[in-house]
């Protein structure tokens, strides 16, 4: 039984791995903090990759959530589905190939969604070319 239940348009968006690099470079610009690119491919129907970085306030998360909408929407990338955009503490962009989670460091720490899909392999982690931080 899959949950997943939404459909895919072909040539919508690049490639996975294509479109991945893009969203790591557009949260590096806005200077995203411990992200983490876990491949989700079998063990969940949902999506393939959970995309996971902080911001240092609330601010800083909603910068990075709209920088992101708008540097992928040239390449005609646009997310399914958005939330907690206007508070700022965690937002959840949902392109449905990969969903984006950008959090306030207390709610991740909180959630722990690298401990809660800790059997995902990672497949990105740490500066990614420019976040500045790692671990």
């Amino acid at each position: 039984m899959s949950s997943r239940g939404r459909s895919r348009s072909a040539g919508r968006a690049p490639a996975t791995p294509a479109a991945l690099r893009l969203v790591l470079e557009a949260l590096a610009d806005r200077k995203a903090v411990d992200a983490l690119v876990l491949d989700l491919r079998g063990l969940c129907a949902a999506t393939d990759y959970f995309v996971i970085v902080s911001g240092t306030s609330d601010a800083h998360v909603r910068g990075m959530a709209d920088h992101l909408v708008s540097a992928l929407a040239p390449r005609g990338v646009a997310p399914h589905h958005v939330e907690g955009l206007a508070q700022g503490r965690w937002v959840l962009l949902d392109y449905l190939d990969f969903v984006v989670h950008v959090f306030h460091p207390e709610l991740r720490d909180f959630y722990q969604l690298e401990r809660l899909w800790g059997d995902a392999p990672v497949v990105a982690a740490g500066d990614s070319g420019a976040t500045g931080a790692k671990g």
